[in-house]
């Protein structure tokens, strides 16, 4: 079934590839059908897209209308685009004919998807139609929203953002961008908003992954999967916890199963018997929130038994004496079972599982990370993959499935508050290092911010609510409360908090929404709310953005490879691209000419001008050094994208052709320039490969030395070849003058080096030299199994703010409360003591995740015709036995309340696929507010199909201690029956 298509089946479709089969049938469709006509008559232009949809990538030319307006003979274009879905990044060829896109067909020369989709990525197409999306800009008067034209919007931002910068400041505008921006554009907005003047910017990333970021970077380096998706064929057993694969990520799930045909082990840890459950050879229910003392009972009989690999620990582990003495001491079987519900027994048999089926992976999505301690709980996981020596190693590694299509992305290159593109951090020596890449003067910059701001990180935008709300004497910026926002591709469905975010939206001055959907701000906008809180000169505009089906681009998927999308059809309605959008504004607030002085500048839609994303791409390339996002140039993207039949689905490696030797979509890091053709990396800090083969080792970027034990790999453990045969640190050109390599670098090369590191060398001559030598740019180290700069350097466990065990929260108590933390007052222990019983008013745990038929807040999902009818009612998973407890039956309507006072009616689902003490609620719904239905409130047309409560409309307080992380997956409530 999964058969890829080659150059004799496209013959046997189309003799001699060539198109008069197709010119039959467009000559049948009439001279005189409009688009309108077109579409109706969709069985024909179906079945000509059937025929096209069997030709090479690239092989046809470019549509052109016909002058007269019929579709008589027009050509039939293939556009090679990737899934906005999740971030396995299926490859959609679609089919377009006189600018219609009439046909999407899988790409089965795909080595990520093998040609097959899911539900969502099944519905593409309906993208290139869109009904219900925002259609031309509007902004909301006396209640209702009106439309205007883009002048008069751009002009209305322009004017308020400007007086809020003479009031306030520049910091009292947030900006949330999107993990739905490819690169180029969620690069673009990171400048835009430097220059603009702040840190206040973000993205989904920090709701879904920002602990798995800061955890594993701490750990070893990279803040990344370390395999992919393909890899996983080559375990022997997969720990999956925290993730729902078959409903989050569908197609990765084929992968796992071809692993299991040839005999690897599946395990699935989780309160809740998913999908993904059902193909687990063992599941393993655990209480939300338990995920420390679970993988630390693993590690007592892995430590017990002596399954641990003691040379890898040894030669590549600093701290594992550390964890080992609080595993034993602390975490013995009776400790295990009280805090997580799982006995010795099943926990003996994991923990075999894993240790005698090696290499063995772990999986794990926002199930582990969206805690007050998401932190610790991902590191847990890593510890448990460096006692049994899995990390570095083909089948093996922490498997972390992100969220979005290009969230992965957005976080390496995008609007982070703390870091410039790179993880560069918002240091001064960084500041001046983009500053060269975009030609302008730190100075400029510095001048563009308010005093002291420049290097000072941002608020997050989980926590953007309080920015508004919090007593501005609390806030940690000049600028005192937030007063615009930007929704910039964002669902607010997606956020914690619902009541509270209401009250925050009413008090701001300005709000803008920028989407091709006019998503759940726009509604929550304008319904009514308390009269007192409503800002009477409040301005709220939605501005209607292209897809990323609408524009070109690169985007990068979770197992860091990239991979590059065409064009498949122009913006539909009035809608304009994001980074057309973003120029615009950057024009009238006066700084167009700096932001687009290093670009090529293209015309877009209508004529007017653009930044080209190539060009943008290589303007990536020349900066981003830290990650290896430099090889990945456009050239080389589009050509793995035109001959993906080239690439092993194992190994993701080209066995010859043109790509020869390249990993799939060059997984960074990719380094060195383009020229040099590093492969990419498809496994992390694996050393049995050379590095100019994608090995490598762990990151040396910690220090050398902590209180005396040294933090360098030992003697003997080096990526395969490399000259330096035991641990370094990462390289300077002083380093490269002292090992005699200086002269190996080119006269240009080195004027550009000196005094650089492999950073922040321009040339990519040190990174080329290195490599050169077998060794790795970063530094040859010891992953940290004591990471002694968090706020717990073992990781801990600590019970949920709201807990209904209240014996576990005076054992394992929260962290103490917190003053500006990032920015922001930050609660924990007052909020956890003061409601120490609230399990006697709220007895059931609450978590929530996701549906195969939707993604993120839903909006766009939902108002898919074909997605809506799978999914219509937005419901909660409950217990027989909790059921009938509250006299409910299957199909019932319910209210469920929470600490925070939100009721929220949804209906009943009696299943025993929870624990008694469990309920679950899927987050992609959004259109009903306590029991009302929120139509009246859309824009007119631009409604979603399907309606239903937002689960975070009742969810509660709660945020990671490192990254500030929504505590999303345990928190409380109750459930009665509706009379």
């Amino acid at each position: 079934m999964l058969k890829r298509r080659d150059e004799k089946t496209v013959a046997k479709v189309i003799p001699n590839h060539n198109h008069s089969l197709l010119n039959k049938i467009g000559s049948r469709l009439g001279a005189t059908m409009d688009r309108r006509a077109f579409l109706k008559r969709s069985g024909i232009g179906v079945g000509a897209g059937a025929v096209a949809g069997s030709l090479p990538f690239g092989m046809v030319k470019r549509a052109e209308a016909a002058a007269d307006g019929s579709t008589a003979g027009g050509a039939i274009e293939i556009k090679r685009t990737i899934c906005t879905h999740c971030s396995v990044g299926c490859a959609t060829d679609a089919v377009v004919q006189n600018g219609v896109w009439i046909r999407q067909n899988p790409v089965f020369d795909s080595p990520i998807n093998l040609g097959a989709h899911c539900a969502k990525g099944a519905a593409l197409r309906e993208h290139g139609h869109g009904e219900y999306r925002l259609k031309y800009p509007m902004k909301l008067v006396d209640g209702k929203y009106q439309k205007i034209s883009w002048d008069e919007a751009l002009d209305g931002i322009t004017k308020k953002m400007l007086a809020l910068r003479e009031e306030s400041g520049q910091d009292a505008t947030f900006f949330i961008g999107s993990s739905k921006h490819n690169n180029e554009q969620s690069y673009l907005l990171r400048k835009w908003v430097s220059m603009w003047g702040t840190n206040n910017t973000d993205h989904q990333a920090r709701i879904c992954h920002s602990t798995t970021v800061a955890g594993v970077a701490n750990t070893w380096g990279y803040g990344a999967m370390t395999n992919s998706y393909n890899d996983m064929q080559n375990t022997k057993c997969a720990l999956y916890i925290g993730s729902n694969a078959a409903e989050a990520h569908p197609v990765s799930l084929l992968h796992m199963l071809h692993a299991k045909e040839t005999g690897a082990k599946m395990i699935v840890v989780d309160p809740r018997f998913t999908r993904t459950a059902a193909r687990a050879d063992e599941y393993v229910r655990i209480r939300s929130g338990s995920d420390i003392p679970f993988l630390f009972g693993l590690l007592h009989h892995i430590f017990k038994n002596g399954w641990e690999d003691k040379k890898y620990i040894n030669d590549r582990v600093y701290g594992m004496d550390q964890i080992k003495a609080e595993v034993m001491a602390n975490w013995t079987p009776d400790k295990v079972e009280e805090a997580c519900g799982v006995n010795e027994a099943q926990m003996y048999k994991v923990a075999e599982m894993m240790a005698k089926n090696r290499p063995s992976t772990i999986v794990w999505c926002m199930g582990q990370t969206q805690h007050t301690i998401g932190n610790a709980m991902v590191r847990a996981s890593c510890i448990v993959q460096l006692a049994l020596g899995n990390v570095g190693v083909s089948g093996g590694g922490t498997n972390i499935f992100r969220g979005h299509d290009n969230v992965q992305g957005a976080t390496d290159v995008g609007p982070n508050p703390d870091s410039l593109p790179g993880y560069y951090g918002v240091a001064e020596g960084s500041w001046k290092h983009w500053c060269r890449i975009w030609g302008v003067d730190y100075e400029y910059i510095k001048s563009r911010y308010a005093e002291g701001m420049t290097t000072k990180a941002g608020m997050t935008v989980s926590r953007w609510v309080d920015g508004v709300l919090e007593n501005p004497e609390l806030i940690d910026q000049k600028s005192g409360n937030l007063r615009g926002l930007f929704f910039w591709g964002h669902a607010p469905n997606s956020q914690t908090r619902g009541l509270d975010m209401k009250k925050a939206m009413d008090k701001l001055d300005l709000l803008v929404v920028i989407d091709p959907y006019p998503s759940a701000t726009a509604s929550m906008a304008a319904m009514p709310g308390d009269p007192a809180g409503l800002n009477a000169n409040r301005e709220v505009y939605l501005l209607p953005a292209a897809t990323q089906f609408e524009c070109s681009g690169s985007c990068t998927a979770s197992n860091r490879s990239l991979q590059w999308r065409e064009k498949v059809i122009e913006p539909m309605f009035d809608s304009r691209t994001d980074h057309m959008i973003m120029y615009q504004l950057a024009e009238k607030l006066g700084f167009g000419e700096e932001f687009t002085k290093s670009l090529t500048m293209v015309k877009g839609k209508g004529g007017m001008m653009e930044p080209e994303m190539e060009s943008v791409l290589r303007e990536i390339n020349k900066g981003t050094w830290t990650i290896g996002y430099t090889g990945q140039s456009p050239e080389r993207l589009k050509l793995h994208m035109k001959n993906m039949h080239t690439f092993n689905v194992r190994t993701l490696k080209a066995e010859g052709g043109p790509c020869d030797g390249d990993y799939f979509g060059l997984p960074w890091p990719c380094y060195g320039t383009a020229d040099i053709k590093h492969p990419g990396s498809p496994n992390l800090y694996q050393t049995d490969k050379h590095v100019m083969d994608g090995g490598g080792n762990f990151r040396a970027n910690f220090g050398v030395e902590k209180d005396g034990v040294s933090l360098l790999a030992s003697d003997g453990s080096h990526s395969k070849d490399a000259e330096i045969t035991t641990g370094y640190p990462e390289f300077t050109a002083d380093m490269l003058k002292q090992l005699g390599w200086w002269d190996d670098l080119t006269e240009a090369e080195k004027t550009e080096a000196e005094g650089k590191n492999w950073k922040t060398d321009l040339s990519g001559g040190i990174q080329r030299v290195v490599m050169k030598h077998g060794c790795h740019p970063f530094g040859n180290a010891k992953a940290r199994a004591v990471v002694w700069n968090f706020p717990d350097p073992v990781p801990k466990h600590r019970e949920p703010l709201y807990s209904t065990k209240p014996d576990l929260v005076a054992k394992y108590p929260t962290h103490d409360d917190k003053a500006g933390f990032w920015r922001l007052p930050t609660l924990y222990k007052s909020i956890q003591e003061k409601n120490a019983d609230i399990g006697k008013s709220f007895p059931l745990i609450m978590t929530s995740g996701r549906l195969v038929e939707y993604e993120g807040g839903g909006e766009e999902t939902r108002s898919n015709p074909w997605l809506a009818e799978l999914q219509q009612n937005m419901f909660v998973e409950l217990h027989p036995k909790a059921a009938n407890d509250r006299g409910i039956k299957h199909g019932d309507q319910v209210r469920v309340t929470t600490p925070t006072g939100a009721k929220i009616q949804v209906q009943a689902l009696v299943t025993r696929r929870v624990g008694e003490d469990t309920v679950f609620l899927p987050f992609h719904f959004s259109g009903h507010w306590e029991g009302k239905d929120l139509l009246q409130y859309y824009p007119e047309g631009a409604a979603p199909v399907v309606r239903g409560e937002a689960v975070n409309t009742a969810t509660t307080y709660g945020y990671d201690s490192v990254t500030m992380m929504q505590e999303t997956k345990t928190t409380v409530c109750q459930i009665e029956k509706l009379a």
